[in-house]
C-alpha cells in the first residue's frame, strides 16, 4: 500500500511539474489567440472607432463588405494571385534544393546555413530592402542592369500593379523558401537507405527513384508543409506595408494590409475598428474554408505508401 501511494504521488507531481511547464504556453496561447479572437467577435456586429461605445448595428458592417466595398475584394483577390504565384515558385525550390542539400558531401552544412538565412530575417527588412533595391533612379538592380546594357533609361518598378506584385512575390519568395527547404530536408532524411539501395540493384535511375520512392514517402508532410505555406501567404501583411504599402494607387493591397488600415485607421482611412473585425471575421472564415477543401483534395496523401 506504501510503494502504491508513493507511485501515485509521484504520478501527481510530475502531473503538475508538467502543468507548471506549459503554464507559461498556455497563458500566451490564451491571450494572443482566443482573446482577440472574443474581442473580434464583440466589435464585429458594431459601429465601434476605437474610442467612446459602441452602437450594435447587427449584419450591417457585413452588408457593406459584400455590397459596397470593392476594395475589400479586390485586396482579397490580390492576396489568391499573389500566393498562387509564388508558392508555384517557392514549394518546387524549396524541394529541389533540399534534394541537393540532401546528398552525403563536404561543405553542404555550409549551403545549409546560408540558404536558410532569409527565413530568420524579418519581413519588414526584407520589404526594405527590396523596395530599396528595386527604387526606381537610384535602386541597384536598375543600376546593374544600365551596366550591363538591358536597359538605357531607369525602370519605374512600381509604377504598374503587373511589376509591383512581381517583385512582392520575388521577395516573399526569397523570405519563405528557406523554411520550407528545412521542412523537406527533414522529410527526406526520415527515409530509408535501403529503399534506394534497392531501387538501385534493379536498375531504378535517379529521376525514377524520385517519383517513386521519394515523393510518396514525403507525401504526408508534404501535405502539412504546403498547408502551412498557404496559409501564411494568404496571411502575407508586413512584407507588403514595407515594400509597396499597397502601391500603386492601393493596386497591390492584400487583404491583411486592407483590414489592417482599416483598423488603426492607416493611409488617411478612418479607424473603424467595428468595421475592421467583420473584415477580419470573413477572412477567418475563407481561410478556413481554404484550409478545408484542401484538406479533402489532399486525403489521399496520408495514405500513400512507397
Amino acid at each position: 500500500m506504501q510503494k502504491k501511494g508513493r507511485k501515485v504521488k509521484r504520478i501527481k507531481s510530475d502531473n503538475v511539474q508538467a502543468f507548471l511547464m506549459i503554464l507559461p504556453f498556455l497563458i500566451g496561447f490564451i491571450l494572443f489567440s482566443y482573446v482577440p479572437i472574443v474581442y473580434i467577435l464583440r466589435y464585429a456586429f458594431t459601429d465601434y472607432s476605437g474610442f467612446g461605445d459602441s452602437n450594435f448595428t447587427g449584419l450591417a458592417n457585413f452588408v457593406r463588405v459584400f455590397q459596397r466595398d470593392k476594395d475589400f475584394w479586390q485586396s482579397l483577390v490580390n492576396t489568391v494571385i499573389l500566393s498562387a504565384g509564388k508558392l508555384a515558385v517557392e514549394i518546387p525550390l524549396a524541394l529541389l534544393l533540399a534534394v541537393l542539400l540532401n546528398k552525403k558531401l563536404k561543405g553542404l552544412s555550409f549551403f545549409r546555413v546560408t540558404l536558410f538565412m532569409p527565413a530568420v530575417i524579418s519581413a519588414v527588412i526584407i520589404g526594405l530592402v527590396f523596395s530599396l533595391m528595386f527604387a526606381s533612379y537610384n535602386g541597384m538592380i536598375n543600376g546593374i542592369l544600365q551596366n550591363i546594357g538591358l536597359i538605357e533609361k531607369p525602370i519605374n518598378w512600381f509604377k504598374t500593379k503587373p511589376k509591383a506584385m512581381l517583385i512582392l512575390g520575388i521577395a516573399s519568395v526569397w523570405q519563405n523558401y528557406g523554411i520550407n527547404m528545412i521542412f523537406f530536408l527533414m522529410a527526406l532524411q526520415s527515409i530509408p537507405e535501403e529503399l534506394y539501395d534497392c531501387a538501385s540493384i534493379d536498375g531504378a535511375t535517379g529521376i525514377k527513384r524520385f517519383f517513386k520512392i521519394t515523393l510518396p514517402m514525403i507525401a504526408p508532410i508534404f501535405q502539412s508543409i504546403l498547408l502551412m505555406a498557404i496559409v501564411g501567404s494568404l496571411k502575407i501583411c508586413d512584407l507588403v506595408l514595407a515594400c509597396t504599402n499597397g502601391q500603386p494607387g492601393g493596386t497591390t493591397e492584400v487583404v491583411m494590409t486592407y483590414i489592417y488600415k482599416s483598423f488603426f485607421g492607416k493611409s488617411g482611412r478612418n479607424i473603424e475598428v467595428g468595421y475592421a473585425s467583420s473584415m477580419a471575421l470573413i477572412t477567418a472564415i475563407f481561410l478556413g474554408i481554404v484550409t478545408v477543401i484542401y484538406l479533402k483534395a489532399t486525403k489521399r496523401l496520408k495514405d500513400v505508401e512507397a
